[in-house]
């Protein structure tokens, strides 16, 4: 935990920094791809994503290491070959857990929320899965276990493998000639994450685009076809965690409402999207028939609202380098009450984002929880060492945020929306 906390220390303003340039050249081409308010709403997922991670709220049935100690063939030290081939494996292992998350109903729950932007841009990159609660997929690295890669290799090589897959989120990159043969380009991953029937479920390769080759699954970027992004049902929520469940809810009430057994128990199981006979015209769900013809969510919003999103996950930024950086003093289980103020926090803001009256409710209730941490514990998590008179700066912070939350709720939206209405 604490090792993986300290890569995302160096990793998160490097991310962060590439949003920016690239919102900047955005602007300066004239073709903004990144509106902040969906760039908050992804940064966002990737904070909760980070989190879940570093509190190593997940788990492995079948751990690599066992593996490795039951079936190798020869043990490898760690050297450049054992990184060359587990960095392999692992892009062989991505590519078909990324590809039955297209696939099967339930396993669609966890992977929903990265293609569920309806921009395509850096940011969306971020959008991770806090619904990956256990991982099914440990025996795809079984080649690296029988030739012996040491299970530090591989968790090292994890992270990176991952972190390499962010800057192919980009629709400011075209074809990039002779690459787009070897690698996932820009160009490669529009596809992936368009919803035009001609796009749909294709190009799931990670770093190396020849697996989508060899297993039937690749598709090129049409110049006649331009992509169009999101998910077929679409989200209609900037809330990371609401959409992280979404597929599983309608799944349970699907599974519930299915008068045949037989029904009941398949459903979780066949491909993704599948519902009981006559369930669509029964228990209508919205669904995108025509991708150019639908009007994007969320797109009308105050000035005000946007600025104040994106200094709310800024501050959330600040909080989350605290606990990252501090993991061992915080210690158990106080980690786990802080990545509770950090959901807290996220499903709060992200709720007066979708203009919630109930902002309000989550704001007032993470007010109180802090008080009750501060009281409790009377320092918040021993950050009065590193800066004097911490307490009292973030209660002002909370505050602020619940009078401010208070303003959008009651005076701000009914403004907003009566100009709207009037233009």
């Amino acid at each position: 935990m604490e090792e993986y906390g300290k890569i995302l220390i160096i990793a998160m303003p490097v991310f962060l920094a590439l949003i920016v340039i690239e919102k900047i050249y955005g602007i300066y081409k004239k073709n903004d791809t990144a509106p902040l308010i969906d760039s908050v709403s992804s940064i966002s997922s990737g904070i909760t994503n980070s989190v879940k991670d570093v509190l190593g709220l997940s788990v492995t049935f079948l751990s690599y290491e066992w593996l490795v100690s039951k079936i190798a063939l020869q043990h490898l030290d760690a050297n450049v070959l054992s990184y060359c081939i587990a960095f392999f494996v692992i892009d062989f292992y991505g590519y078909w857990s990324h590809r039955l998350a297209h696939q099967i109903n339930f396993l669609w729950n966890k992977h929903a929320i990265h293609h569920s932007s309806e921009e395509f841009n850096l940011a969306c990159a971020l959008r991770q899965p806090i619904a990956s609660l256990v991982n099914l997929f440990t025996f795809l690295l079984i080649p690296a276990a029988l030739l012996g890669v040491p299970a530090s290799v591989i968790a090292i090589t994890l992270p990176i493998h991952l972190f390499l897959q962010f800057w192919y989120h980009t629709k400011h990159i075209k074809k990039m000639g002779f690459i787009e043969h070897i690698l996932v380009t820009p160009s490669h991953h529009r596809v992936h994450h368009a919803i035009n029937p001609e796009y749909l479920d294709k190009n799931h390769s990670q770093i190396f685009i020849f697996w989508d080759k060899l297993f039937g699954t690749f598709q090129e970027e049409l110049d006649d076809v331009p992509p169009v992004f999101g998910i077929t049902r679409p989200a209609n929520t900037w809330n990371p965690i609401k959409i992280n469940f979404q597929h599983l809810s309608l799944l349970i009430k699907d599974a519930w409402r299915a008068p045949k057994w037989k029904d009941k128990l398949t459903i979780w199981f066949k491909p993704t999207g599948w519902r009981p006979e006559n369930f669509e015209e029964k228990y209508p769900v919205n669904k995108i028939e025509n991708v150019f013809n639908f009007e994007k969510y969320g797109t009308q919003n105050s000035q005000k609202l946007i600025y104040w999103s994106v200094a709310q996950v800024l501050i959330t930024l600040l909080f989350v380098s605290y606990l990252f950086d501090n993991i061992a003093k915080i210690g158990l289980p106080n980690i786990f009450i802080y990545g509770f103020f950090i959901f807290l926090t996220i499903y709060s803001y992200t709720e007066l984002m979708d203009k919630s009256k109930y902002a309000v409710l989550w704001e007032g209730f993470r007010l109180g929880i802090v008080i009750c941490i501060i009281g409790y514990y009377g320092d918040w998590f021993g950050l009065n060492r590193v800066i004097p008179n911490s307490n009292y700066i973030i209660f002002t912070y909370l505050v602020l945020s619940f009078l401010t939350t208070f303003y959008f709720v009651n005076f701000n939206f009914k403004t907003y929306q009566n100009q709207y209405i009037n233009s």
